[in-house]
């Protein structure tokens, strides 16, 4: 991801799916620190995933990806034993 496409993950979470409590920024920084970017990038994958009630087309918009890559991104956290939310 470029700068130009990096998103404060706050406003993602908070603003892009109206339906669900907004992420306050003091619980999104801790997960930040010492974090790699991967991590991040799981963890956010896995709340946008959780907050479209597993929605995998809702989320790749949510997220600016692209369906086949979201899947992709699932099949990868699924194997590492990641809990991926079903779609609802």
């Amino acid at each position: 991801m470029t700068q130009s496409q990096s998103h404060d993950t706050s406003q993602l979470l908070a603003g892009s799916v109206p339906d669900g409590p907004a992420v306050a920024p003091d619980r999104v920084v801790p997960l930040l620190i010492g974090a790699t970017v991967g991590e991040i990038e799981r963890e956010l994958v896995l709340q946008t995933l959780a907050r479209c009630d597993g929605n995998r087309t809702r989320a790749a918009r949510v997220l600016g990806v692209s369906v086949r890559t979201l899947r992709n991104k699932i099949r990868q956290y699924s194997a590492e034993g990641a809990e991926v939310p079903a779609h609802h």
